[in-house]
């Protein structure tokens, strides 16, 4: 009996999950500032039985920022990647404005007109270290007009190769390393993914003291050699706030806005070719203020401790006749020169023991880098 009972057994793939509903997002906001740029990112979701990880770039569509006068200012992807970008602008603050988009299958899209809000400085950004390392931040609008604020971050880390050589093969030849072509020193730029919101709603003044916006678990590598983090801070209204928040609900533990969306999402995007078409959006117009801090090891409590990606830089020693340098030819190309000991000894090393790349990032020092 429990053969035939089995053998009856069909799988069975709801309609949530067979549906096509690569539904679209359009995700950013219409910046306000002096000499501003725009930037949108417009997407598909992918569906509950796509394979792919990460949404679909919705690319040559035509976008624009329009205001209440009529005015245009176009939007484009000029690195096709569904990243639309304008010129820097310094937009009327009294007008109203709106996103318009047309894809390149000829659907049209429009978002509701929206006011712009004025972002209060940062007061402070600052961290503590009991344990984990947490970063918080100060501010407050004394007009009492902001009330609903967002944050995301981009932060930065330096992190070193295990060893330090002194030479790099070019064309089977060695040659000294500089700061055009060393990799001793690399650095990791990822901006945040988590909805970071925060509001004063029920407090009699507008202000948002000792907010947490990113804590970094207790001997997390990326503060071994230096940290950085630019937080960003937005003013919202309340519908842009309560749409953010139920996005909050349902994606922090899923991952990105072009995840999987467990519940509808109601935004103030419409699709006037096809009214019924979901869109996923929420469009605002605010100024942003920024602020940085960098923190070092060195201002951390000595119970810190350091995640070590536990990599083995066994070497080995091969002999070298000084009167061939600088060519080199080694028939295991993942050893490389590590350092002469002696005139007729070169010392080897792994070649991920000495190039931060394998470990990501690039080798450009960062602008803002001490």
């Amino acid at each position: 009996m429990t053969t035939s009972l089995a053998a009856c057994r069909q799988a069975y793939n709801p309609p949530a999950i067979t549906a096509p509903n690569n539904y679209f997002v359009v995700d950013g906001f219409i910046n306000i500032g002096s000499n501003a740029v725009t930037t949108f990112n417009l997407n598909r979701s992918r569906n509950l039985g796509d394979s792919t990880v990460t949404g679909i770039p919705e690319l040559n569509a035509v976008a624009s920022i329009v205001s209440s006068s009529g005015a245009s200012y176009p939007l484009t992807d000029t690195a096709n990647t569904g990243i639309y970008s304008g010129a820097p602008l310094n937009l009327d603050i009294t007008q109203q404005y709106s996103i318009a988009i047309t894809t390149s299958d000829g659907q049209k899209y429009s978002s509701d007109p929206v006011s712009c809000k004025q972002t209060p400085p940062i007061d402070s950004l600052y961290w503590q270290q009991p344990s984990n390392l947490t970063i918080y931040v100060n501010t407050h609008d004394p007009t009492g007009n902001t009330r609903y604020y967002r944050y995301d971050y981009q932060e930065t880390w330096e992190h070193d190769a295990e060893l330090s050589t002194p030479w790099i093969v070019v064309n089977d030849s060695l040659q000294g390393a500089d700061s055009t072509n060393q990799k001793a020193q690399c650095w990791n730029t990822v901006p945040s993914t988590n909805i970071i919101l925060a509001t004063s709603a029920a407090l009699a003044q507008d202000v948002i003291v000792a907010f947490p916006v990113e804590t970094i678990p207790l001997g997390d590598a990326r503060v071994d050699v230096g940290y950085s983090i630019l937080v960003r801070q937005y003013a919202m209204t309340q519908d842009a706030y309560n749409y953010w928040q139920l996005i909050q609900k349902t994606t922090q533990d899923v991952g990105t806005l072009f995840d999987v969306q467990p519940t509808q999402l109601i935004g103030n995007i419409h699709c006037l070719t096809n009214p019924s078409a979901p869109v996923i959006g929420f469009i605002s117009a605010s100024s942003v203020q920024q602020r940085r801090i960098n923190i070092y090891p060195s201002s951390l409590s000595d119970n810190w401790g350091h995640n070590s990606p536990g990599v083995n830089c066994n070497t080995i020693e091969i002999g070298y006749n000084a009167n061939d340098f600088p060519a080199f030819s080694y028939s295991d190309t993942l050893y490389v020169p590590y350092y002469f000991n002696g005139p007729d000894s070169l010392v080897l090393a792994p070649s991920f023991c000495t190039n931060c790349l394998y470990f990501g990032g690039t080798t450009t020092k960062p602008s803002f880098w001490p």
